[in-house]
């Protein structure tokens, strides 16, 4: 075989193996895009939230200037927090997911939530969520959304003490 051949047959090799090893995701990543993917669809048929996810001491921020965006160091924190939203919902949150991306031990999900307020009007959101997993639980997320909507639903829908 001629030199110039050798050379192509081991930069085809290397390409080859390149684009196989970069391509393939790791069990991790498919076990973690799983279990977001499970838990939003169980959220959509009312048998969970991706909430069950969460380990004890999860740390989960909310960008933005909402009045619920800043930082909560549990579960049980957040869990505040979400009942002071839901509490003014006639209906649940419906999670439609666009896109779940999984890296390691993270996994961004892009997701669309629908719901009635009390004052009978929509309430819609966007939302994308950074989420970093460890031993099958979720220890670290970042939410972003549209936290005018979310301010709108918390000034506009008073609770009634």
């Amino acid at each position: 075989m001629s030199s110039i051949l050798r050379l192509h047959a081991i930069a085809l090799c290397l390409a080859l193996s390149t684009s196989i090893a970069g391509a393939s995701p790791t069990s991790t990543q498919q076990t973690n895009a799983t279990l977001v993917r499970e838990a939003f669809t169980n959220w959509q048929q009312g048998k969970g939230t991706v909430f069950d996810l969460l380990a004890p001491d999860a740390r989960w921020t909310v960008a933005g200037t909402s009045p619920v965006s800043g930082m909560y160091a549990s579960k049980a924190e957040l869990a505040q927090v979400v009942r002071s939203i839901t509490a003014r919902l006639a209906t649940p949150i419906v999670p439609t997911v666009q896109s779940i991306i999984a890296e390691d031990d993270v996994v961004v999900v892009l997701w669309h939530g629908r719901a009635t307020a009390l004052d009978q009007k929509p309430y819609n959101n966007t939302y994308l969520w950074h989420m970093t997993f460890k031993n099958g639980q979720v220890i670290e997320v970042t939410a972003f959304l549209d936290t005018y909507a979310l301010d709108d639903l918390m000034h506009r829908v008073k609770l009634v003490p």
